[in-house]
């Protein structure tokens, strides 16, 4: 999908155009990682403004969310499959229309027809998507993506008819034409019309921390984007080694992790207000030792994510994120459109009076961090993101200092081995559940890493290459302008595409 974004810039487009282009195409190819019934987070650094745009397009629960009714049925957490009620309304769409308003250059029909003759005239289907088609044998809608091989074509006329809906007739087209009202009769009281013609959309205030030299942005609550800047925060105030092959590199940026994160449950929901957090960083800091695991209340994600970094000629930089949550959300399809939904609303909790409670029009905690890096100065250095459920943070804090502070290239960052804490069994239950394991290390890590953690009293286990770990891609700006870009090795499918001159 590079290359369609890559065309956009060469027409003329810019990069927040080439990101919808991109990103309405991949809807169609990779399903199973995002889609039409995801959402979408994005930042937008534009030269000369000193604060990135962010847009939070994640979705809100429906109308009849009903928690009390949930814990009558004996739900102590929200359903994770098969169950609409963890299906908020999908946000992918109207960011698209949204960014566009504010920043596209190109008529919107223009940018969803690479999408739109994707879907209708078929592609080559992956052996990810092959193998993930294998779990949705007898979903109603999910016929076309049954019984792929590699290779073979895939045709969704369905969703074409929703791309062209949207195209013809602005987001209305999708939200209250045959994907609306097929959500509103799924949802059986859940969701109502007023429910599908609310945007789900806003522009807020990123958050930013000041490290290694820089500054670095995410997006505020609902998404989890302060957990990495309060990594970096806690690891900035630390001896942290330039070289990352040092055991003690690892530990610290392990232990910086489970600071910023062990009572993410208590203080992530919709609105939170996290300075506090931010502001005591050496608190934190200071309960990390060099020579042993620190004592938190810490109870330590294959997820469904596509992530983009892209930048055009004019110096726009766009960090981007749409997401199924876990791969093919629910389950469940949108039977007229073919469109999977969602379950982000798996990040609610049942408990009664939770600010992160179930609930009518609320949006879930979410796990989506895009991220900028900008200098001193204002100017961009690093559009940063990945997929990986809750180790998103993670995974990016150490794209992040391995090139700020290590001096490492953008294509070693992101090639080089990872750790995660230890993920649950959905990939969203990090800090939710008890764990035998502490850390994970991925195959290819340094070796000093797995005795060093052990040493300071971590129980590690060591995982496959790529198993988890997240597919990063990094741009990075130099000095005078000059860019390079870095896809993960790990992505099946994913590339680094230059537009020419």
């Amino acid at each position: 999908m590079s290359g369609i974004g890559r065309e956009v810039l060469a027409g003329g487009g810019n990069a927040v155009d080439a990101a919808i282009a991109a990103g309405a195409a991949l809807t169609v190819v990779a399903p199973h990682l995002c889609g039409l019934g995801g959402d979408l987070f994005a930042l937008v650094h534009v030269p000369g403004e000193p604060v990135p745009a962010s847009l939070n397009a994640s979705g809100r629960a429906g109308s009849g969310a009903d928690p009390a009714g949930l814990r009558a049925e004996g739900h102590a957490a929200m359903p994770f499959r098969n169950d609409v009620r963890s299906t908020t309304v999908p946000g992918c769409v109207d960011g698209w229309f949204a960014l566009h308003e504010r920043y596209g250059t190109r008529p919107m029909a223009e940018l969803l027809a690479p999408a739109i003759a994707l879907a209708s005239g078929g592609w080559p289907a992956t052996a990810m998507l092959a193998k993930a088609g294998q779990t949705l044998a007898g979903v109603d809608g999910a016929e076309d993506l049954v019984g792929l091989e590699a290779g073979a074509t895939v045709r969704r006329e369905r969703t074409a008819g929703a791309l062209r809906a949207a195209a013809e007739d602005g987001r209305d087209g999708f939200y209250l034409g045959d994907f609306g009202q097929g959500l509103i009769e799924l949802g059986k009281g859940l969701f109502t019309a007023a429910d599908l013609a609310a945007s789900q959309v806003d522009w807020e205030t990123p958050l930013s921390v000041d490290v290694f030299g820089h500054r670095v942005w995410a997006a505020a609550p609902n998404s989890q984007g302060y957990l990495l800047l309060l990594a970096l925060a806690i690891a900035d105030r630390l001896e942290l080694p330039a070289d990352a092959a040092d055991p003690l590199w690892a530990h610290y940026l392990v232990e910086a992790s489970r600071q910023a994160g062990y009572d993410r449950p208590a203080r992530l929901f919709e609105g939170a207000d996290v300075t506090d957090l931010l502001a005591a960083v050496g608190e934190r800091a200071a309960r990390i030792s060099a020579d042993r695991k620190a004592e938190v209340p810490v109870r330590q994600s294959a997820g469904g994510t596509t992530y983009m970094a892209v930048l055009d000629g004019n110096g726009m930089g766009v960090s981007y994120i749409q997401s199924n949550a876990a791969g093919f959300g629910t389950w469940l399809f949108e039977p007229r459109t073919g469109i999977g939904l969602q379950n982000r609303g798996t990040g609610f909790n049942l408990e009664a009076g939770h600010p992160a409670e179930f609930g009518p029009g609320k949006r879930p905690p979410h796990t989506l961090v895009p991220a900028l890096v900008t200098r001193p100065d204002g100017s961009l250095r690093l559009v940063a993101g990945s997929m990986g459920g809750d180790s998103q943070p993670q995974i990016v804090a150490q794209l992040i200092a391995r090139v700020l502070h290590g001096g490492e290239s953008v294509e070693a960052a992101v090639g080089a081995a990872r750790w995660r804490l230890h993920p649950g069994e959905t990939g969203f239950g990090t800090w939710t559940g008890e764990h035998e394991i502490d850390v994970e290390l991925e195959a290819g890590r340094p070796e000093a890493w797995a005795e060093g953690l052990r040493s300071r009293g971590f129980a590690v286990r060591d995982a496959e290459a790529g198993s988890g770990f997240g597919h990063a891609h990094l741009i990075e700006v130099g000095e005078g302008g000059h860019a390079e870009g870095a896809a993960d090795p790990r992505a099946e499918t994913g590339t680094v595409a230059v537009a020419p001159n």
